[in-house]
């Protein structure tokens, strides 16, 4: 039987929010730029999921923090004007946050465009600690940035606090960090990747999440 969260700890892009066209932009003007070949929107949603510092190295070696420069400036001259909520997601962190729980979010978004996005779309009331990359020690999959989410609230990591994503790295992330993995929506990783760290509880929408807490 799946314990009742004390805490629910959401990710960010693509969890609550579509961004994956916004991400796939900045993302190509950047290969460009650094001379690679630029992606096609499906491997960009197959490749990215771990934070600039984490993946940048591997894809632009010693330019990485040149790189990361441009994806973030690309990034932001579109962000805002394009951020659009997931269906059911609004609705969804109103009830939740109106019944009581702690939320909070981490993201291995850049910790100050999440919380530009969060206010700009009117969520950033509703979550306790706002967690991006580059905020706690490490980013995901390691455990501290959910420490961090959790710093100061009386709830310590465990399984009664579910951490909410729509990748196999956000499962591996709850898995190491002994939380609770819960797949919301569409899944945007290979069904062999998400075998390695299988959901506890996965839901096709933001309603479905909803309904199920309130009969829990």
């Amino acid at each position: 039987m799946t314990e009742r969260p004390r805490a629910i700890i959401f990710d960010w892009d693509n969890t609550l929010v579509d961004t994956w066209e916004t991400i796939h932009e900045a993302l190509v003007a950047t290969l460009r730029r650094m001379g690679h070949q630029p992606w096609t929107l499906a491997e960009t949603k197959s490749r990215v999921a771990r934070s600039l510092r984490h993946s940048f190295p591997a894809l632009f070696g010693a330019r990485w923090e040149e790189a990361r420069g441009i994806y973030l400036e690309s990034y932001a001259a579109i962000h805002l004007e394009r951020l659009a909520a997931l269906p059911g997601a609004a609705t969804m962190l109103a009830t939740l946050h109106d019944a009581g729980y702690y939320l909070a979010v981490v993201s291995n978004k850049t910790g100050a465009s999440l919380r530009t996005e969060a206010a700009h779309i009117g969520w950033d009331g509703y979550f306790r600690r706002l967690v991006g990359a580059g905020d706690a020690r490490a980013d995901k999959p390691d455990p501290a940035c959910f420490a961090f989410a959790l710093d100061g609230s009386g709830i310590v990591p465990g399984r009664s606090v579910w951490y909410v994503g729509d990748t196999a790295l956000d499962m591996e992330s709850a898995h190491r960090a002994g939380l609770t993995g819960v797949l919301l929506g569409k899944p945007h990783s290979p069904p062999a990747e998400l075998a390695k760290f299988p959901p506890d509880l996965r839901f096709p929408g933001c309603d479905a999440f909803v309904r199920h807490l309130g009969a829990m």
